[in-house]
């Protein structure tokens, strides 16, 4: 029904030799069934017809049948460890405070690190990145910066300019920008004056600053480009920007992740300075698994060298800690300490230093180059600068069998950089619950309270492996509910990396032994909505489009690990075991007009419209999974009728919850609403008009006739359900043809569905120019207020910032229009309209007189969406919203930011701004609709 395009397929991972550490040697023996699963998976598939393979899909098959690690090496490493919970040691779990920024230069990190630009192994054991100083700055510029939650006036908010410019789905081609400001960088002016600012003041950026003003700046452009597997090419291009000539100092930095403090495994790996040839000055690498390895520094820069360790003297006072520490670089270039580095040039931290002065629109360019090959390879052009140029050119054939024909230059750029967030928003992501609770054996042991605080009941919970992040900066760690979104537009251009992250959240170093998905690390324990069904079987769908062929190996180990996840739900989250469920905030965060995680001050509690219907959803997304694994197995005839009588249920109690008569449908006024439950057995609708309306429009799925009458038990089963439930009869209708009858279940039948949607399409509602509106705007003049003990609880039209500091005040679900939801709505709205055809029609926008399909509206949606990002007839991108240099100047115009979520009336970026993960959505939506 959605159209897609035939992608390519690899594989994340490679194999560890066991003698490296204790942490190795486990995942090894984890992961030998899981290699065998996909290989498995990889060799039922029958190739159909297809145009000649490219160079890329040819490296991604590589990697998959494991001849060559084409992804080894890739954008793994985080753009900030610091603040984060992994690092957080103490008692009462504040990780911004635990860890601030102004430790991080200093302290070396236990689980991640983080850089600039940088990169790494998959497991990250040997990271590079850019450093930068611009003779100003009180700090050499090592990691990008921004203000914790507690210090920003909306929540944590990254400050600095940078952008995901390119990147193939094997790393074999990558371009980073970062902007840095030739002025001192202002880090405490951007923590005053946002700590001084309000809620319903906007943010204070880098760009109100100043800094950017007459283009003092530096354009800092870092490429890479794989000759081999093991042979990383990196170019780094320097531009002057501004209007006078200025200095700039560029370490290109290598090191290794500090894995011998810990007192697990001592072994201390080695960097040293190898002998200069070609006028390339070397850094050699020993590591007890990557053996010998060499970065060649074109030009014969110094090179300087230390220790990754923490810098105990300047963060504890510590007069007898080691002298060449973390920080010892910072030393050397801004402090002028000619002794602060190792004059033997040996450590596990170095870096090349390049001294330049650029003129007026000048530049620079630096070669490196990091490889295990012999000592022949240099930076000749022939060699070189032609890797980049053929993969340049390689990333350009890939992407362009990807956009539709007929596509725009400027969409183009719009998709590909939404490939280019999704694929550089990769992330080792590395957390043992058990260890970081209990503490390790060379460390003081960590204060008694954390065993009864944060993620205690997570011990199993052992986390080392690449996975796509929500944002690198804002989100360094991964959200449940985020990586199944961000699976779909993965799944175009790496189908096999997509099915390996969603079986990832399945396995049983992640799942809970009860059944739970873990949610983020801020809390493992809380409930996201449960869309991993639905996003296995997306990804199931778009595979078979390009290969023929369903991978249904993958689809097997997905559905029994969800068996476990849905009676999790159905057991903990149906209080009263009526099928109607209380989720908490379910990654909505404010909607509502309480905190739905907490107890609730009126007492009682609330039957929630979108825990209800997410649950329906996922009835009919297993009950779709079973119904497809049935084909080839029919004891899965069993399961579906399982699934087809949870949703039966759900059904019956959104309509007569208990038997008492109560709806989480309001006939009045033709919408769902929340019912909050007092303790005196009171019950009222909460009659917010906001998504929780809306996601029950989420539960609707058409059985086709050839399906059906092939699985006779499952048919007999369906059949007793529909003669016996008479009341059920409103949720499903049928449809007689030539080929048999067509069935249709949704939690809401076409008369629900019209009113529904004469809310949803209002411009006046929920109907944006840029999308539909988690909140009504309805309620900018109308807000829902409720008095609790004397205390006012209400729900206003948000359209940008939240003015809340519910959830930390940075996530406004009040009236922003977010991208996930609403690419549900237009898969929705497509699937109504199978079965409903083009008879049925309504007014889209409501009141205008035109009348359209659910087919042309989702168009419709999705035009509004993509539009977001594209320039319109001005040459203005919403996203952008009035920021005057990212609108007009040339150096910033066409360089794609994908926020959080974005501002109900006029489309501008609100929240994280690299938040690629769900919003790279918009890739697939460019793929399937065009402009």
């Amino acid at each position: 029904m959605i159209k897609t395009v035939e992608s390519a397929t690899g594989v994340v991972g490679t194999q560890l030799q066991p003698s490296y550490g204790k942490m190795f040697r486990v995942r090894a023996t984890l992961h030998r069934f899981c290699r065998k699963c996909r290989m498995a998976s990889h060799r039922q598939t029958a190739p159909s017809s297809q145009p000649p393979i490219l160079a890329e899909q040819q490296r991604l098959e590589e990697d998959a049948q494991r001849q060559r690690h084409w992804k080894r090496w890739g954008p793994y490493l985080s753009e900030r460890a610091w603040g984060t919970v992994r690092e957080d040691y103490s008692p009462r779990g504040t990780a911004w405070e635990s860890f601030p920024h102004g430790h991080a230069r200093s302290r070396a990190y236990r689980w991640n690190e983080d850089g600039l630009a940088g990169i790494c192994d998959r497991h990250q054991l040997i990271c590079f990145a850019v450093a930068l100083w611009n003779g100003r700055d009180e700090i050499l510029k090592e990691r990008v910066f921004g203000l914790t939650g507690n210090e920003g006036n909306h929540g944590e908010d990254v400050k600095e300019c940078y952008f995901y410019l390119d990147s193939t789905p094997t790393h074999s081609y990558m371009k980073y920008l970062y902007k840095y400001p030739q002025a001192a960088f202002p880090y405490s002016w951007l923590a005053e004056e946002n700590r001084r600012r309000g809620r319903h003041d906007p943010e204070f950026e880098l760009m109100d600053s100043g800094v950017f003003d007459e283009n003092r700046y530096f354009d800092v452009f870092v490429e890479y480009a794989k000759a081999t597997p093991e042979d990383l090419c990196i170019r780094i291009q320097v531009v002057n920007r501004g209007p006078e000539q200025a200095e700039l100092t560029l370490l290109p930095t290598l090191w290794f992740r500090n894995t011998w403090s810990w007192g697990s495994d001592i072994r201390r790996p080695r960097l040293r300075q190898g002998e200069p040839m070609n006028q390339m000055s070397v850094i050699e690498t020993q590591h007890e698994y990557y053996g010998l390895r060499r970065l060649l520094c074109d030009g014969e820069p110094t090179l300087l060298f230390t220790e990754n360790d923490t810098n105990s003297r300047r963060l504890y006072g510590d007069q007898e800690g080691v002298r060449y520490v973390k920080d010892s670089f910072h030393d050397y270039v801004v402090q002028g300490e000619k002794d602060a580095v190792n004059p033997d040039h040996v450590g596990t931290k170095a870096a090349a230093q390049y001294v330049l002065t650029l003129a007026p629109g000048g530049t620079k360019t630096f070669k490196l180059r990091f490889t295990n090959e012999g000592e022949s390879l240099g930076f000749a052009t022939q060699d070189f600068d032609d890797v980049f140029t053929t993969r340049l050119k390689e990333a350009n054939e890939f992407y362009d069998r990807l956009a539709p024909s007929n596509l725009s230059e400027d969409a183009r750029r719009v998709q590909r950089q939404a490939f280019a967030g999704l694929l550089w928003s990769k992330q080792f992501y590395h957390y043992e619950v058990n260890r970081w609770l209990k503490g390790d054996p060379s460390m003081p042991e960590p204060p008694h309270e954390r065993l009864h605080g944060r993620n205690t009941d997570w011990m199993h919970l052992y986390n080392a492996d690449v996975i796509s992040m929500p944002d690198k900066w804002e989100y360094p760690w991964y959200a449940a509910w985020d990586l199944a979104f961000h699976c779909i537009p993965l799944a175009l251009v790496d189908p096999t990396f997509a099915k390996d992250q969603l079986v990832l959240m399945l396995r049983e170093w992640y799942m809970h032994p009860n059944g739970q998905i873990p949610a983020y690390e801020w809390a493992l324990g809380d409930v996201n909505p449960p869309v991993h069904a639905w996003a296995a079987w997306r990804v199931y769908k778009i595979d078979k489009k390009r290969k023929g062929v369903g991978d249904r190996v993958f689809l097997e180990r997905v559905f029994h690990k969800l068996l476990l996840n849905f009676t999790w739900w159905v057991n903990r989250k149906d209080a009263d075991g009526k099928n109607i469920f209380q989720g908490g905030f379910l990654g909505l965060d404010n909607i509502g007009v309480f905190d739905r995680s907490a107890p609730l001050p009126t007492g009682g509690h609330i039957e929630q419209s979108d825990a209800t219907s997410w649950m329906g959803m996922y009835c009919l997304n297993m009950l779709t999974i079973a119904l497809e694994l049935a084909r080839d197995n029919r004891a899965y005839e069993d399961v579906a009728s399982k699934f087809f009588e949870h949703f039966v249920y759900i059904c019956r109690a959104m309509n007569n919850i208990g038997g008492e008569k109560i709806e989480l449908w309001d006939r009045a006024d033709g919408f769902f609403y929340d019912v909050l439950h007092l303790p005196n057995g009171d019950t009222t609708h909460m009659k917010v008009r906001s998504m929780v309306g809306l996601i029950p429009l989420f539960a609707v799925e058409t059985l086709d006739p050839e399906l059906i009458d092939s699985l006779p038990r499952f048919k007999h089963r369906m059949q007793w359900f529909i003669e016996n439930r008479p009341d059920f009869a409103q949720h499903l209708e049928t449809q007689s043809s030539e080929g048999g009858v067509r069935r249709f279940l949704s939690l809401v039948n076409r008369d629900r569905l019209k009113s529904v949607l004469r809310y949803m399409l209002n411009e006046e509602e929920f109907l944006s120019p840029y999308g539909i509106r988690a909140l009504s705007r309805y309620h900018k003049d109308h807000p829902y207020v409720v008095s609790v003990m004397g205390r006012e609880h209400r729900v206003d039209y948000e359209p940008a910032e939240s003015g809340t500091g519910l959830f930390g005040g940075n996530s406004n679900w009040r009236g922003p229009v977010w991208f996930p939801v609403n690419y549900l709505l237009i898969e929705s709205l497509q699937k109504f309209h199978y079965f409903l055809g083009d008879q049925y029609q309504v007014e889209c926008p409501t009141g205008s007189g035109r009348r359209s399909t659910l087919w042309q509206v989702a168009a419709e949606l999705s035009r509004r969406l993509t539009h977001i990002f594209l320039q319109n007839a001005e040459g203005k991108r919403p996203v952008f919203g009035g920021v005057h240099r990212l609108q007009d100047d040339p150096h910033w115009r066409n360089h794609v930011l994908f926020y959080e979520y974005f501002h109900g009336d006029n489309g501008a970026g609100i929240g994280a701004s690299h938040q690629t993960g769900w919003t790279g959505l918009v890739a697939k939506l460019i793929q399937q609709s065009g402009e």
